[in-house]
Formats: C-alpha cells, structure tokens, sequence
C-alpha cells in the first residue's frame, strides 16, 4: 500500500509513522510518497520503501507538476490502496488516481479552517467535487467530521480518533519529596518554585502561540516567575521572538518532546483550528495536565469532566491566561488532572488501538472493491 503525504514534519509525520510502524510489523509491503527530510528518513529507517515527491506543502502553480509526477509514482508503485494524508496530498492524489485504485483520504484538519473568503470558498467547493474519489474519508474526530458535512461534503465516512505511543509518551518516574525535578538543559537554571509551561507545536498561525503569548503578561501578573517554554519551529519563529517577554523561551525542534512534557507543570495548546492535536494527547500520557482552545477534537481528547478546567474558547487570551493562571495556583487540581488524563490515553488513545481500526477501514475496502495490487491500473500522466 501506499502512504501519500505532505507536510512531513508534526503531527501528519508522527501518525503516518505510526502507522507504517504497525503496519510492516503485521507483514504488509508499505511505501511512502513524500518530500525528502525527516519523515523520509524515518519510515525508512522502518523498512518502508520511500519514493520521492516534489510537491510544496500549499496548492500553487506547480500543482498541475506535481499531480503528473504522483500519477507516475503511483503506476510505478502499483499500490492496491493509496492513503492520502492532509489536505495537500488528498488533493493531488485524488486528482492523479480519481478512484481508479481504491482511495483513503485522511484530512487531519480541513483545508478550508485554515484560510478564509474567496479562499476558503474554493477549498470548500474542491472537497465536495474531491470526495467522490476517495473511497472512505477518515476523520480524527466527530467534530472534524461534523465540520465536512456541514460543509456539504458527502462522504463515506469513517471516525479514528488520534492515539500516541504509550510506551513513549509515559509519566517521569516517581522522585521523593521535595527532590529536584528533571529539567532539560534549556530551563536548567530556574527555581524549583518556579512554574513550567510548556507549549509544544509547529510555530504557526494554526497552533496560536500568539494567543498564548498575549495571555502571558496577565498570567505573570499572578504568578511572576512563571516561564514559558516554545518548543518547536516553523514561519513565525521570528514574529514571535520579536513580541516575547524574558520568561518565554525558545526550544526549537525537539525529535522527542516527551522530556518536556515530563519537565513541564501545565501544556498548553491554543490552537485556532485542529482535527485532533496530538501534543494535548501525548502531554496527558505523559500524566501532564493541559489546557487546549476548543476547536475540534479537543472536547473528545479530553476525559470526562476535564473541559471545565482544561478548555477556553479560541482565540480568547484571558480566558486562556485564567485556566492556565488557575490551574499554576492549584496543584493538587494539576496532580488529579495529570493522573485522570494518563488514564484516559490509556483506555481510549492508544496508538495501537488507533492502527486496528485503520487496518479495519482497509479489510472493509477489499471486501467491497475485490482489491487486488493494482499491477496494470491505468494511471493518468
């Protein structure tokens, strides 16, 4: 089978190498179409045949390039099953293939949240035509689902909520009282007293550190030696930079993030549009509390009775620097959080149970559409 992917760095890489993980431990032939670099490596590195494709993360005028490079991709490939990842890669595979081989398309946010007028209008137009070559679109959540319909798009549709690796992603080991956290070097130097919040994410317009750093001022307001740590990096590293105050401080790219959610007092993702983060998920599994913006997947990654605390409305920093301020000043609240939350990753967001339920999309694909390698299939150029 083959994985068609763009972006390749985040949450989309994460669950694509998941996927290819479980994947070829159970025996399939899995290759990965994307651009060089991070995902590339590491899905080879699984045992993954790994193909090359040009393709810019955003639609532009190499579209037409880039769907006839995949179009010869896909013929030498031979997939029985193609799965597109994000809205990038659903668009040129389903462009390239239009149904000829049998077709998941996998979101992991819409297109049309991230943009708006005349933009938004066109991407919402695209998924309507676009569904009718994708033989199931898997959602990460029922409000992602529920946002493609409303945006009239009719679909097959099928719900996998997001899972992380429970092995990686688990809680710090257990140290006496009163004994030193484990801090990374980065934030080595504050007091023990001191709060960490940690916000791990692609430095972006969708994951809202801008919000996040507008609600700090009032969040040192409460709590003064509070510090704030970015991890991650990407296009508004510099504008972000320019407008942070001394407590905040910038991590870049981690290839593990979990020592920092262990570090961590609180993790907070802002978020302006998701289909289901994957750093809340990761962050409770790591037995962290964490406050998230209420865009979709977030009230259904959360356990029951957790939203009061842990959610605020997008977009909104006082709401945002009051749960965070709130919850910096009640850590017993953190302590039973951060224990309910590992709970509920274990019972409900297990990555393991995440690749089942795929593997069952693709059984209930062969045994409607007879699927066989698609030694043979025409595929436009």
């Amino acid at each position: 089978m083959l994985h068609v992917v763009q972006p390749v760095d985040g949450g989309v890489a994460r669950v694509v190498t998941d996927l290819v993980t479980d994947q070829i431990r159970t025996g399939l032939r899995v290759a990965v179409a994307c651009p060089r670099g991070g995902l590339a490596d590491a899905v080879r590195g699984l045992g993954a045949e790994v193909h090359a494709w040009r393709a810019a993360r955003s639609p532009g005028p190499l579209l037409p390039a880039e769907v006839r490079q995949l179009g010869r991709l896909v013929a030498r490939v031979r997939p029985y099953l193609v799965h597109a990842h994000s809205a990038k890669a659903g668009l040129a595979t389903r462009l390239a293939v239009r149904g000829r081989i049998p077709t998941v398309f996998q979101p992991h946010a819409w297109s049309f949240e991230a943009v708006g007028g005349v933009t938004a209008r066109l991407a919402r137009r695209w998924e309507r035509y676009g569904a009718r070559w994708a033989d199931r679109i898997v959602c990460v959540s029922e409000a992602e689902r529920r946002t493609g319909e409303r945006a009239g798009i009719a679909a097959r549709w099928t719900v996998i909520r997001n899972g992380v690796d429970t092995e990686r992603f688990r809680p710090p080991p257990e140290r006496p009282e009163g004994g030193p956290r484990p801090l990374p070097p980065l934030v080595a130097d504050l007091p023990v007293s001191a709060p960490l919040v940690v916000c791990v994410g692609r430095l972006c317009r969708q994951k809202g550190q801008d919000v996040l750093l507008s609600a700090w001022e009032q969040v040192l307001r409460r709590l003064p030696n509070a510090c704030l740590v970015l991890v991650g990096d990407g296009p508004d590293d510099d504008l972000l930079r320019s407008s942070a105050p001394a407590s905040v401080r910038f991590a870049g790219s981690a290839p593990d993030a979990a020592p920092w959610y262990r570090a961590a007092d609180l993790v907070v993702l802002p978020s302006r549009w998701e289909g289901m983060a994957l750093a809340p998920l990761e962050a409770m599994a790591c037995g962290r509390p964490v406050v998230v913006s209420d865009v979709d997947g977030a009230r259904e990654s959360l356990p029951p009775g957790h939203a009061l605390f842990c959610l605020t409305p997008p977009e909104d920093p006082y709401a945002l620097a009051t749960a965070v301020s709130d919850l910096l000043l009640n850590a017993p609240l953190r302590t039973t959080l951060g224990r309910q939350g590992h709970q509920h990753v274990l019972s409900a967001h297990d990555v393991r149970h995440t690749a089942d339920a795929v593997a069952q999309v693709y059984r209930d694909m062969a045994d409607v559409t007879g699927a066989e390698p698609a030694c043979g299939v025409p595929v436009e150029r």
